[in-house]
């Protein structure tokens, strides 16, 4: 029997429905938004049987699994009615607003019998995967130290007419730039296999855009368990077109880049290339060669085709997806964590290890439970 899938937003969401509704062994049987209009339109032309724009609702549906694909401050609160109400979530990036949420995402996930997987396609980028298996195959040697940059400028995205039709701020204009920096720990914590335990964060106020109020720019600086550095620089108000993401990974060895532009090479140093005078370029990009067409049906390259692979079979074969609830964590807390240090003048702040947690109740405290 098919998987039934609800989607609850119709922004971001629209792509993963896209996916999922191509799979022989899905159902993409209700959509949700706030925006009744949408979700009708939607379910209208994609020939999805129900609609709603009650969350609440779409939670009562015969569905198995819920697509959570709702604004970023909502994420653990419609996860955890979701898991609740018995249904395996896939949810967007970042897991969690704050430490407190997730000791309730950690806490809810334990004790349900449904599946949590959170939706970081960078993962799945295939150049993001080359790089985690040329590292792990030795051809840089052990890394030591790594950058990764998200820039975007989504000032258009931070106004939205409101309740009333006038414009207010949405939450994007309020988001802490490195708070948003699951797309860059993603990849590199999988290249590693390592964890952060200690953030430092810096950013640039708000100089850019006034009337938005929204930082332009934020930094953190990462040390990991195992002693490797990291630095993620994330910024959504930034005279700089076109959006990038860039990684640059130093091993004892060698040395691997992404470009910043869309015409640049992803470029390799490595003793396992003989005689090399340069860097070799890469013919690397964001598609799995040899994919089938319809992985290409939800944007972000070949990607979200199998991220969602990996959660739907997550379901079917009663097994842990690849970025369950820890990794996700892993992902996350270290940018609220940053942004908290910024807030101290940079003073470090110690990155809690969600698998420590024994509980809603669990007693003790770390220095970014605020």
């Amino acid at each position: 029997m098919a998987l039934r899938i609800g989607v609850a937003g119709l922004r971001r969401g629209a792509s993963l429905a896209h996916v999922l509704q191509l799979r022989p062994d899905c159902e993409l049987a209700a959509v949700c938004d706030l925006d009744a209009e949408r979700a009708r339109a939607f379910a209208r032309q994609h020939g999805v049987p129900q609609w709603f724009e009650d969350y609440g609702a779409l939670l009562g549906a015969p569905l198995d699994a819920i697509v959570v694909a709702t604004p970023a401050p909502t994420h653990v609160d419609c996860t955890v009615q979701a898991l609740h109400a018995g249904k395996h979530v896939l949810c967007e990036v970042p897991a969690c607003w704050t430490v407190a949420e997730a000791r309730q995402l950690v806490a809810t996930v334990r004790a349900s019998s449904r599946r949590y997987m959170l939706a970081e396609n960078m993962c799945y980028f295939a150049y993001c995967q080359a790089y985690r298996d040329m590292i792990r195959q030795g051809d840089i040697g052990e890394p030591v130290y790594v950058e990764g940059e998200y820039i975007h400028n989504c000032e258009t995205l931070m106004v939205a007419a409101g309740p009333d039709g006038r414009p207010q701020r949405t939450w994007r204009a309020h988001l802490p730039p490195i708070h948003y920096c699951t797309h860059e720990l993603g990849p590199i914590l999988q290249w590693l296999d390592d964890r952060i335990v200690s953030a430092v964060g810096l950013h640039t106020g708000n100089r850019r855009r006034p009337d938005l109020g929204c930082i332009d720019l934020e930094v953190g600086l990462f040390r990991t368990a195992r002693g490797r550095l990291v630095k993620v620089l994330c910024g959504f108000s930034v005279a700089k077109e076109p959006a990038h993401h860039w990684f640059t990974v130093y091993g004892t060895e060698g040395h691997l880049e992404s470009p910043r532009w869309p015409d640049g090479e992803h470029r390799l140093q490595s003793p396992r290339l003989p005689h090399q005078h340069a860097h070799a370029r890469l013919a690397l990009g964001v598609d799995h060669p040899g994919a089938p067409p319809e992985a290409r049906a939800g944007g972000h390259g070949t990607s979200e085709y199998f991220m969602c692979d990996d959660f739907v079979r997550s379901v079917l074969e009663d097994r842990d997806p690849p970025l369950d609830v820890f990794a996700g964590l892993d992902m996350t807390l270290p940018g609220i964590c940053a942004h908290q240090s910024a807030a101290q003048g940079g003073q470090p702040v110690p990155v809690p290890d969600p698998r420590a947690w024994t509980g809603e109740g669990a007693s003790g405290t770390e220095a970014c439970d605020r």
